[in-house]
């Protein structure tokens, strides 16, 4: 079997075993992404040089015997979100194109000082503004099960390169679905944390209040180890939780007799696909059969998320997009005088999705507006949450779909953006109540991927965790490999 569609931790035993060397598996994934990343499209900026000398290094310390971290030369690829010092950080946006950061996120220190193997920037939805990844303003990553099809968004290239064998794992960020989504849509797994378990220090922000970055991996161990390393208190994320990280990978453990489940009524919407539902379904009956209790509750203000979310991440972004004007950095268009310049430079620089959710998030914030849309949405996240405390009374996870679809075709919906905006309904209450959640391979639709959500409770990674591995091993869904019309 080709080292590249082999999980971290599998890869991981063969290295310390010195069954292989860690340029011999970054070479093997490097060139998996020569032969099929003209087709995919998951990279906007690749670091093949950079990659090669960090598994040089991590290969001179297995041969002194040294330990060495279960990323430890493991290639993986970071959302072009994530500041990387020294590298293009483009946030897949010409206002962006050329601009390189003077110092690493968080996670990518994290990351660097467990010597993990980064083989460069994952494509996205331009600023993270989006459920396709065609919003890029480079060009389009395309999903590997069907080239045909989007890899969802907006963390769509991280999501196409774990699928596609051109990365072992990657980092995404999540402000509605943005890990979960395309995770769903590509058949690998993806983690969206409690918000601000993981630092968001060096993360280019959309909607701050929303956003957090997650790992997207083959499977649920992998992503255990991912969270391992990148969770944590940061002093320079002032919304960064102050209490101890538990070792993830304790969680591991193939039994759920007793977890209570509540399955939502209000998730099942109009317009989902009848094979997703019964995919979810069977994945609840199986559940129970493994030993776990089951009850459909209700989640009243759901309806209401979408709406509420599309009122408070513009009106964020309006106002953390502001400072994309030309000045201080970015790209710039010269105009009569500075008013002329501002204008000409955000006009040409951002993409049609982008200028549409400024817009109307100045339009929610403005005098005389506020109190009616933005005000009025912060009112409904807290009615939502407290959905969510309620639910979590009852029980200890929730059970959803991921999406209401399986990937639809590429321009299918960029014509319609409130069709593109109803693929998060599912994801985007757990991004307004922050609570932690779990996209896992649940089975397939016309040869497509479906993905189940697992919600928990605050912190309450390792049940989602427990719950998403419990699952995993008693099927093969996550043992697909996106083919990408090979034999």
């Amino acid at each position: 079997m080709e080292l590249f569609k082999h999980t971290a931790s599998q890869l991981h035993e063969k290295l310390v075993a010195k069954e292989i060397s860690a340029v011999e598996l970054t070479k093997a994934v490097l060139g998996r992404v020569d032969a099929v990343d003209k087709d995919v499209q998951a990279y906007i900026t690749r670091t093949s040089e950079t990659a090669l000398a960090q598994a040089q290094a991590v290969d001179s310390k297995i041969q002194r015997g040294e330990k060495v971290s279960v990323l430890a030369g493991i290639p993986g690829a970071l959302k072009d979100n994530i500041c990387t010092k020294g590298i293009k950080t483009t946030c897949a946006s010409k206002i962006l194109a050329t601009f390189v950061p003077p110092y690493d996120a968080t996670v990518a220190e994290k990351l660097a000082a467990e010597d993990a193997v980064i083989l460069g920037k994952a494509n996205m939805d331009e600023f993270a503004m989006g459920g396709s990844t065609e919003n890029s303003g480079f060009f389009p990553t395309h999903n590997p099960w069907n080239l045909e099809t989007v890899p969802g968004g907006s963390s769509g290239g991280s999501a196409a390169a774990v699928a596609a064998g051109e990365a072992i794992w990657a980092l995404g960020s999540d402000t509605g679905g943005s890990i979960r989504q395309p995770a769903a849509y590509c058949g690998v797994v993806g983690l969206k944390p409690t918000y601000g378990r993981v630092s968001r220090y060096g993360l280019v922000a959309y909607a701050s209040s929303l956003d957090q970055i997650g790992p997207i991996t083959r499977d649920v161990t992998d992503s255990a180890h991912v969270m391992n390393i990148i969770s944590g208190y940061d002093a320079k994320d002032s919304t960064s939780i102050n209490t101890g990280v538990p070792d993830y990978t304790k969680s591991l453990v193939n039994n759920i007799k007793g977890l209570k489940i509540g399955l939502p009524k209000e998730y099942f919407v109009a317009g989902m696909d009848a094979e997703v539902e019964r995919a979810i379904n069977k994945a609840i009956e199986q559940l129970v059969a493994l030993g776990a209790e089951y009850k459909e509750i209700s989640m009243p203000h759901t309806e209401y998320a979408l709406s509420a979310y599309y009122m408070i991440a513009p009106a964020e972004a309006s106002s953390n997009l502001a400072r994309y004007d030309g000045v201080s950095f970015g790209h710039r268009v010269e105009g009569n005088d500075i008013i002329d310049m501002y204008k000409k430079t955000r006009s040409e620089a951002f993409g049609a999705e982008v200028k549409r959710r400024i817009m109307l998030g100045t339009y929610a914030l403005s005098s005389g507006y506020y109190d009616a849309y933005y005000l009025k949405a912060l009112k409904v996240r807290t009615l939502v949450k407290q959905d969510f405390d309620k639910a979590f009374e009852q029980v200890d996870v929730l059970i959803t779909p991921t999406a209401p679809t399986t990937a639809f075709k590429l321009g299918e919906k960029t014509n319609d953006p409130l069709a593109m905006y109803l693929q998060d309904v599912c994801t985007i209450p757990v991004n307004l109540s922050g609570v932690p959640a779990i996209s896992i391979p649940c089975g397939f639709a016309a040869g497509m991927p479906i993905g189940m959500q697992i919600i928990g409770k605050p912190l309450g990674e390792e049940t989602i965790i427990r719950a998403a591995y419990t699952f995993e091993q008693n099927n093969d869904y996550h043992k697909g490999f996106a083919t990408l019309g090979e034999v």
